[in-house]
């Protein structure tokens, strides 16, 4: 006799995900109006408050009076690791669903993403004599060596690791010095997917998607990036690393920098890295086996497509069974 299981609330929620610009917070507002839903960002770069501008955070009006969570919990200066984020997800899961709605993911952070479905890589505990030399290693010899090194012992993951992301650069060294093992080789009992969960990519055509990309990258200056970012520069703690990391935060921040770019040439090499993060996210979204490619077409109205999107987590909800 088979005893059914309630599904954890993580597997309960519905996610909506897809590369940066492709309008995933303009269906989602629509989606969540005709689910009864609210909204929990799937975003690394929106937990900090003050970073409006550069993280095309939804303004009020944008949220079309849906409820929005996990947006603002954090000060520039502080960072989260993707199990804090996981537990504050998962507590406004609750939250949502203690009101009768249903909690909707929205965002593109692809590592939130996995941990919500498949949950945490449990690797080793950090070190913190193996982790501060490290740390003093990336700061004396630069990003760049410890990424090299990285790519030298553990290929897969030094592919997957931006060569800027120290943080993460340093723990996956620091879990191969601690047990000998490539960080990529651990983590495939990290690697199971999970049963039933709604999950949705929008794409659209590439050309469609760099036009995009270029105009949000536009509109993020004409709505006051630089300032923004003097603005964060000037708070009495400085950006921590990660928030200092963002896409546009780090160009913009060289731009005002000594010898920096001009202006012109910040904002292409803002285009041409939100490009390439694009690219890399399709990448993830692809390697999820749980993850439903929906397909945008240009100039789709937002409502349109959340139509689409309800239709077809209404089908899934109908059929306890759905085929593979």
């Amino acid at each position: 006799m088979s005893v059914e299981t309630t599904p954890a609330p993580e597997h309960r929620a519905i996610y909506l995900t897809g590369p940066t610009a492709s309008g995933k917070s303009a269906v989602a507002v629509e989606l969540a109006r005709l689910l009864d839903a609210e909204i929990l960002a799937l975003d690394s770069m929106t937990l900090y408050r003050g970073m409006d501008v550069g993280t095309a955070k939804p303004t009020e009006e944008e949220r079309g009076g849906v409820p929005h969570h996990l947006i603002d919990v954090l000060d520039p200066w502080e960072s989260a690791s993707v199990a804090q984020y996981r537990e504050w997800a998962v507590a406004a899961i609750r939250d949502v669903e203690s009101r009768g709605r249903l909690a909707l993911f929205v965002g593109g952070t692809a590592l939130y993403l996995k941990a919500m479905l498949r949950g945490l890589f449990d690797g080793p505990g950090a070190d913190p004599a193996v982790r501060g030399r490290l740390e003093a290693e990336a700061e004396s010899l630069g990003d760049a060596a410890l990424h090299a090194r990285l790519a030298a012992f553990d290929p897969a993951t030094a592919a997957r690791l931006h060569p800027n992301d120290r943080r993460r650069v340093v723990r996956a060294l620091e879990v191969i010095e601690l047990t000998g093992t490539p960080f990529s080789s651990l983590q495939k009992q990290h690697e199971r997917p999970a049963a039933g969960v709604r999950v949705f990519a929008l794409e659209l055509p590439r050309p469609v998607l760099h036009d995009r990309i270029n105009r949000r990258v536009s509109a993020m200056f004409e709505a006051g990036l630089v300032e923004e970012v003097r603005r964060l520069q000037s708070a009495e703690r400085p950006l921590s690393g990660v928030a200092a990391q963002g896409v546009g935060y780090s160009e913009t921040i060289a731009h005002l920098g000594p010898g920096g770019p001009d202006l012109d040439r910040t904002i292409e090499l803002i285009r041409a890295r939100t490009r390439q993060f694009a690219k890399r996210q399709g990448t993830w979204f692809r390697g999820l086996s749980e993850v439903v490619p929906l397909a945008v077409e240009p100039g789709e109205p937002a409502g349109a497509v959340a139509r689409r999107l309800a239709d077809r987590i209404e089908a899934v909800a109908d059929d306890p069974n759905p085929p593979d």
